[in-house]
């Protein structure tokens, strides 16, 4: 059965950045509801013992049109919202090291850039969705936007996220209304590069 990540941190932690409220909501009932309705279509799909990756990987095999969407939409909020809460911190690493750090500046030429780009990337999704960091098990970094809970999984092409940036509504409007390049902005004041780097070499072994 799929669990969400336990927060290790308070609800109040993120402030100013990310409010009380904000978190309550979007953790406590937008995840929680992913999580649980997942968890049924998974049952339903007979997808048991398998992980979220192996799942979303494999959504073709899937033949019911209506499971497969939902374990597509539920199992990308899922797996996005752990992905998501877990990389907060409210006293940070504030910029990578070693190997991704490496990476980074090969691939984007520097943190900052590398910022800029994704800030581009969550600027520009019209509606709801996702910007990405994402990697493969070479080491290979790619950044990507993506519409309402899918993510680079699904797409066959062997990149995991490591850096997941929610440009849903839900994630921001409670203290940023409309401003969506102002929550952009101190999303990276609370990431913390640290577990960036755990998600990384979790990938590239």
């Amino acid at each position: 059965m799929f669990e969400q990540v336990k927060l290790t941190y308070g609800a109040d932690a993120l402030e100013p950045y990310i409010d009380t409220l904000t978190v309550e909501t979007h953790y406590g009932k937008h995840h929680a509801t992913y999580t649980k309705n997942f968890n049924d279509a998974v049952a339903k799909a007979g997808l048991e013992g398998k992980s979220a990756e192996e799942i979303l990987a494999s959504l073709d095999s899937v033949a019911d049109e209506s499971l497969r969407k939902a374990l597509r939409n539920n199992g990308g909020g899922y797996y996005n919202h752990n992905l998501y809460f877990e990389s907060f911190s409210p006293s940070p690493a504030k910029a990578p090291t070693g190997a991704l750090l490496d990476k980074i500046n090969e691939k984007f030429g520097s943190v900052d850039a590398l910022k800029e780009e994704l800030t581009k990337l969550a600027t520009g999704q019209f509606g709801s969705g996702w910007a990405w960091l994402s990697a493969n098990k070479a080491g290979d970094l790619m950044t990507s936007a993506s519409p309402n809970q899918d993510n680079t999984i699904s797409e066959g092409k062997g990149y995991i996220p490591i850096i997941a940036l929610d440009v849903w509504e839900h994630a921001y409007y409670l203290k940023y209304k409309n401003l969506r390049p102002d929550y952009i902005k101190n999303f990276f004041e609370i990431l913390d590069w640290s577990k960036v780097e755990e998600n990384y070499k979790r990938i590239i072994g």
